[in-house]
């Protein structure tokens, strides 16, 4: 999974490892984080394996997946596209490298994993990808449009995507949080809670519950859905 050294994605990683799975732990910058989530998985008898890789590269995909199928002898079968950054400016002030940085990074190179794993997928007829959208990709969030933008093309690949495969045996879900207690949003006033109907921020390990839900096989005739996880912001 993609962006899996910290927060929701290190949380998502952990807990698919609980389920079984073995995990490829990518980061592009924070070897020690990531290292640490690797050690917390072997901790407990889990599989894992850090790898270094910057998504928005258009060759990452076949660095990522050829690293991991050589690893665990075998295709790739659950695919998270986690990684995402964003660069936040009101629109009339946001410049093209603010919004080519965050589409590449949280849309694109989501397509372009997607696509490299369905190969191996749709010839297993069986595979889970889970794509991390947001809250922001479903309601107005001033000063995000560019983020807002790639989370809610993020959503369109993931219907798109879905009926596509369905016939393969192959799943294609969103998970879109809000509020999420992380290193992320840590900055963000205390007093934007009383926007949210629950009054509090959710947690990674809510976000990584629905993550692996969906990565199940109980999740088999889920597909093309969006689960909001965000208190019942988008509601």
């Amino acid at each position: 999974m993609t962006g899996a050294s910290r927060g929701i994605g290190a949380a998502i990683a952990r807990g698919l490892a609980e389920d079984g799975w073995r995990i490829g732990v990518n980061y592009r910058s924070d070897r020690e984080a990531a290292e640490r989530v690797v050690a917390d998985i072997e901790r407990y008898g889990g599989r894992a394996v850090a790898l270094a890789a910057d998504v928005a590269d258009p060759s990452a995909p076949d660095v990522l997946f050829g690293a991991l199928e050589s690893e665990f002898e075998g295709p790739v079968l659950v695919l998270v596209n986690n990684a995402g950054i964003n660069r936040d400016d009101l629109t009339p002030s946001l410049s093209d490298e603010e919004w080519d940085a965050v589409i590449d990074t949280d849309l694109t190179a989501a397509f372009r994993l997607t696509r490299r794993a369905l190969k191996a997928m749709l010839r297993a007829r069986a595979g889970r990808i889970v794509n991390i959208s947001s809250v922001s990709g479903l309601r107005a969030n001033p000063g995000q449009a560019n983020y807002a933008a790639a989370k809610a093309g993020l959503i369109a690949l993931t219907k798109t995507s879905a009926i596509e495969v369905a016939r393969r045996g192959v799943t294609v879900n969103a998970v879109a949080p809000g509020w999420i207690d992380t290193e992320m949003t840590a900055d963000i006033a205390k007093d934007l809670l009383e926007a949210v109907p629950a009054r509090r921020a959710g947690t990674p390990e809510e976000v990584a519950a629905c993550v692996r839900f969906l990565a199940s096989e109980q999740a088999s005739y889920v597909t093309g859905a969006v689960l909001s996880v965000d208190g019942g912001l988008a509601a």
